[in-house]
């Protein structure tokens, strides 16, 4: 903002605050306005449009016919006022008739007038009214007229609110300023339905004040807040631990060039010395951020408008003192929360009866928050781009992450038919939860073990409510993740102790911590202090474990201890070779051993297995094989290490396919490779909570799958409905002969049987 800019947008606001502070009706304040304005800028025309019953109407005016006042209205999106209040953008013309959304009203007046200049009248960031200047003579507004009329465009948005000018259900209600309706697709992260409203993780800081009584006092919280958030900003780039990556250290280092982005606080000044509080100079700032956003088409340059946003948001609530998330306020109603990304233990805060959803801007498939979310059975969309311009707090929404898809504003009829959908959807699993004491056999006779996978003490719970066969894989990180430091032995050997009092009799099989990648901890630092190109292949699972081998050797003494008089089952995540199999397994060998000194109760018996998730742990089987009682194939991640494609990029999401007959004939040359050996085989993964994929795998051999709770009932049916037998005979056909597309020959092969596999 130029030194003209400030000095006029002040004249104007001190002059508008005589105006607010007078006794006047609203009306008879918003003639005043229009004056005063007019008259600061040399203005010919001044006129203000306000929303009102979903229209905008010219409210008062300088300079046009007086007989249009509250006659002229006009549709969002209709003429240039229209266009202004539909775009929330500026309009500055030198000629206003030649611009394609140029609308002739004829009661106003307006033809001898061709320059033309509007700003949108924003509140809660949706345009309540249109501020506009006219001129006879052709010509461009100045920068500094423009700034002007944003500034005080603020000012008037507080000044017709509080004067209840605009209807509140038009400031309020959900979609009042778009088209309705609006479809957000993105990344299906967690599957299911929800609805609910929408619910901000960082909510909005509502500003009461707008006009500062002391310019000095306001820059120095401005000060103090710059040096609060740029000190949280250098604490979350020094706390940037191992596997975080190049992208996201070029992500933070974004952030402090924004914090520290002279440019940027100048400007902010400059609006608190044009009489605006701190509150109402950031958010100033912030609404031209806003509008050269909807200008950008550049992706990457858009992404850094973006971060510039973030770190607005997080300077207004410092400034503002309210730094509260929506989980410590607490939901009153069912929720969909709207994030650009969250944390595990920021996900567990909120209330579970409430939350129904989440929608990221950010997250992947892999982030540990969309395994928690897995885990507490909430649907997650991510990858939203642009979420935070359509969504506005309060909205209603379905959210569809079967489809990877969410309706904002939903009309009336969508919404039946969604809550039908949604009703069959519970009558489902409904008819799944009869099956809870139901042990699966096919058709022929063959038992097959369906297990859960487990990470919280909430999960435990699901064991009784599914009758699965016990834990097929318990995620000890996830005690890790959640927790500000390292936990204590004492606190995993209590967790694991509770896990295996509630499976009573059936199995746990716990897998040692598999941290680092894109699950990194804030108290664990990689030694060089840097991140990896790729995280997913890099220095995590038991790598770390290895190589931090205190870290290994606490846990397996909770596990040893948790463990006294019953079968503990233990498995080491991303094997490579069969050397790290047994370093692992001798460093429980020797807390084993110091606890028999120390005349502890043992364990009744120790299975030890591996994930296979590496490739190359296939080749070595025959020499493995003898060692390990149990190999769980974990195929998320050794799909995407088959396949070279990163599962969490949406570009590649068409390559990374369960039904290839790549993945299907490696898994059936694991299963090859351990016949003969006492070696339990079962699938742990995604791959095997889909039901058209479980047919396949039950074809291939695999008669045991870890599954996530809520794909337990599903698939006990589809066990109900098979014959091995046959199923083996036509897997093996295709898998020697693979067809074009083997998941619509699978399909069909199950229709024909009356086998449902959606």
């Amino acid at each position: 903002m130029t030194s003209g800019a400030v000095e006029a947008a002040r004249n104007i606001l001190t002059s508008l605050h005589e105006v607010m502070a007078s006794r006047n009706h609203a009306q008879s304040k918003l003639n005043n306005v229009v004056e005063v304005i007019g008259e600061s800028l040399h203005s010919e025309v001044c006129s203000v449009y306000l929303l009102r019953e979903g229209m905008l109407e010219l409210f008062a005016t300088r300079g046009l016919a007086q007989e249009a006042v509250h006659v002229t209205r006009m549709a969002v999106g209709e003429g240039l006022v229209g266009s202004i209040a539909d775009r929330i953008e500026t309009l500055n013309l030198a000629e206003a008739a030649a611009h394609p959304d140029f609308s002739y009203r004829p009661e106003t007046g307006e033809d001898k007038f061709h320059s033309f200049a509007g700003v949108p009248i924003v509140r809660r960031e949706r345009a309540v009214g249109v501020l506009c200047v006219q001129h006879v003579e052709p010509r461009r507004y100045e920068e500094v007229e423009i700034e002007a009329l944003q500034t005080v465009a603020m000012v008037l948005a507080e000044m017709i609110t509080n004067a209840d000018l605009v209807d509140e259900e038009d400031v309020n209600a959900p979609g009042s300023l778009t088209s309705g309706a609006q479809q957000l697709r993105g990344l299906a992260l967690v599957k299911g339905l929800a609805s609910g409203v929408a619910v901000y993780h960082q909510p909005r800081v509502n500003i009461e004040h707008i006009v500062a009584e002391d310019t000095e006092a306001e820059r120095q919280r401005v000060i103090l807040a710059f040096d609060k958030m740029r000190e949280q900003i250098d604490r979350m780039a020094s706390q940037a631990e191992f596997g975080v990556g190049g992208e996201h250290e070029e992500v933070l280092e974004t952030y402090r060039m924004f914090a520290y982005d002279e440019g940027w606080t100048r400007r902010i000044n400059e609006a608190i010395d044009s009489g605006l509080t701190a509150e109402a100079a950031i958010e100033r700032v912030q609404q031209r951020t806003r509008m050269r956003m909807r200008q950008i088409d550049d992706p990457l340059l858009a992404d850094r408008m973006h971060d510039l946003e973030d770190l607005a948001n997080r300077l207004l609530r410092i400034v503002s003192g309210q730094l509260g998330t929506a989980a410590s306020m607490g939901l009153r109603n069912d929720a969909i929360l709207i994030a650009r990304n969250l944390g595990p233990a920021e996900l567990l805060e909120y209330d579970k009866r409430r939350l129904k959803g989440v929608i990221l801007e950010e997250g992947s498939l892999t982030s540990h928050v969309v395994i928690v979310a897995r885990a507490m059975g909430i649907p997650v969309l991510g990858r939203v781009r642009g979420l935070r311009g359509v969504v506005r707090e309060g909205d209603q929404l379905l959210l569809d992450a079967d489809q990877a898809s969410a309706m904002v504003r939903p009309p009336a009829d969508l919404t039946e038919a969604f809550e039908a959908r949604f009703a069959k959807s519970r009558e489902r699993q409904a008819a799944y939860a009869a099956l809870r004491d139901v042990h699966p056999t096919t058709r022929d006779g063959t038992r097959v073990q369906v297990m859960i996978n487990a990470g919280l003490r909430d999960d435990l719970a699901n064991l009784t409510m599914t009758g699965a066969d016990g834990i097929g894989l318990f995620r000890t990180e996830f005690q890790f993740l959640v927790s500000a430091t390292l936990p204590s032995r004492e606190r995993q050997t209590r967790l694991y102790r509770d896990v295996m009092d509630a499976a009573g009799d059936r199995p746990v099989k716990f897998r040692t911590v598999d941290i680092g990648g894109d699950k990194t901890l804030p108290y664990l630092r990689h030694d060089d202090g840097e991140g990896e190109e790729n995280p997913a292949m890099g220095w995590r699972a038991l790598r770390v474990a290895l190589e931090r081998e205190g870290l290994l050797k606490v846990q397996a003494r909770a596990l040893l201890e948790a463990a006294a008089g019953r079968v503990l089952h233990v498995m080491f995540p991303l094997v490579a070779e069969p050397w790290e199999f047994d370093a692992a397994k001798a460093v429980f060998e020797g807390q084993l051993a110091y606890l028999r000194k120390q005349k502890k109760v043992l364990p009744e018996a120790i299975h030890y297995g591996v994930m296979l998730e590496v490739p190359a742990l296939a080749e070595q089987l025959d020499v493995l094989a003898p060692k390990i009682s149990f190999l769980s194939i974990g195929t998320n991640d050794l799909t995407q290490f088959l396949f070279a494609a990163d599962r969490s990029n949406p570009k590649l999401a068409e390559r990374y396919d369960w039904m290839s007959p790549a993945i299907l004939r490696f898994l059936r040359r694991v299963v090859k490779s351990c016949e003969g050996h006492a070696v339990d085989i079962a699938v742990c993964g995604e791959m095997g909570g889909r039901r058209l994929e479980a047919l396949a795998l039950l074809g291939i051999g695999i008669h045991r799958l870890s599954i996530t709770p809520a794909s337990v009932g599903p698939i006990k049916d589809l066990i109900g409905k098979v014959d091995i037998a046959e199923i083996e005979a036509a897997m093996a056909q295709w898998l020697a002969q693979p067809p074009v597309d083997l998941r619509a020959e699978l399909t069909a092969w199950a229709a024909a049987r009356d086998i449902a596999v959606d």
